[in-house]
């Protein structure tokens, strides 16, 4: 049966008060899109998947906008996702810290970033940290100021819950999870855990993702309000693409959010959270413009 035991949500202090990571950065796993007209002089992009994703959403983005910008892109696997190590710590300064250490592994001087929801704010975290690395920067429906979603919570609590006999087949277990799952969330988010799913040659049913740590600091995630007056503003280029429809992005936080990032320019599409697979043309549209200046 897969089922998985409910460990302590209280986060380490030392983890919620310092802005910095003392975690060891991990090798993450990546996929690299070049073509015959990619410019390897030019500093390659590095697109950070969100919470419950992994380097795979990003196939049809990076295979349709890497011959547009001639850019090398680099799509990676955060910590406790995909193929990147499952680490105790989960937290955005770690992550961050990974992101640099990726950086330094690959020989690069300055980078782009592009980073969706979990992804985009580590990668807050990374330009602020890490100015001096980054070209520009584009954050696709998240802000440093997110409203707060309990539901995520009660989405992993689901997750961590769910039993299934070795028995059954793959799709007889997605089912189960889909039905379940259905319960506290809706179908975009239902399907990006599915793929998740794994089952190993002895039967048993997992989660590709390191769920306990990730439930453990969803807090750690989130509370980069908390760090604000300690920034330095990140000048460089930098722009948000969000959805009309989502929750992601209060429209009354933009003044602040400029405070920390001045260069910036805020786009909002007609999709809820799930921005660049509702609106691909124009989503690609934009950020093909945004890194060819």
């Amino acid at each position: 049966m897969f089922s998985v035991r409910l460990l302590s949500t209280r986060p380490s202090k030392k983890c919620v008060r310092s802005f910095k990571s003392d975690s060891k950065p991990i090798k993450m796993a990546y996929i690299l899109y070049e073509g015959p007209n990619t410019d390897k002089t030019l500093p390659p992009l590095i697109v950070m998947h969100g919470l419950f994703g992994s380097k795979q959403n990003w196939r049809r983005i990076c295979r349709e906008l890497q011959p547009k910008i001639k850019q090398r892109i680099y799509s990676v696997d955060a910590r406790n996702h995909g193929q990147s190590p499952h680490t105790n710590e989960h937290s955005s300064a770690s992550m961050a810290e990974d992101v640099a250490e990726f950086i330094r592994q690959q020989g690069y001087a300055k980078v782009s970033l592009m980073g969706y929801c979990m992804g985009g704010k580590t990668l807050m975290y990374f330009a602020i940290l890490h100015p001096d690395l980054i070209e520009r920067s584009i954050f696709v429906d998240v802000s440093p100021f997110s409203v707060r979603r309990p539901e995520i919570k009660s989405i992993m609590l689901t997750m961590k819950n769910i039993s299934i006999s070795k028995d059954l087949s793959m799709p007889e277990a997605r089912k189960i999870v889909n039905d379940k799952l259905r319960t506290v969330s809706n179908s975009n988010i239902i399907t990006f855990i599915s793929l998740n799913l794994r089952k190993r040659r002895s039967g048993e049913f997992y989660w590709l993702f390191n769920i306990d740590p990730i439930f453990n600091s969803t807090q750690q995630v989130s509370e980069f309000v908390e760090y604000a007056d300690k920034m330095k503003p990140f000048v460089k280029p930098t722009i948000f693409i969000c959805g009309k429809r989502s929750s992601y992005m209060d429209p009354k936080s933009w003044p602040d959010i400029q405070k920390l990032f001045p260069n910036s320019k805020l786009y909002w599409l007609d999709a809820g959270h799930v921005v660049h697979l509702e609106q691909p043309e124009e989503f690609l549209k934009i950020v093909t413009k945004f890194l060819s200046k």
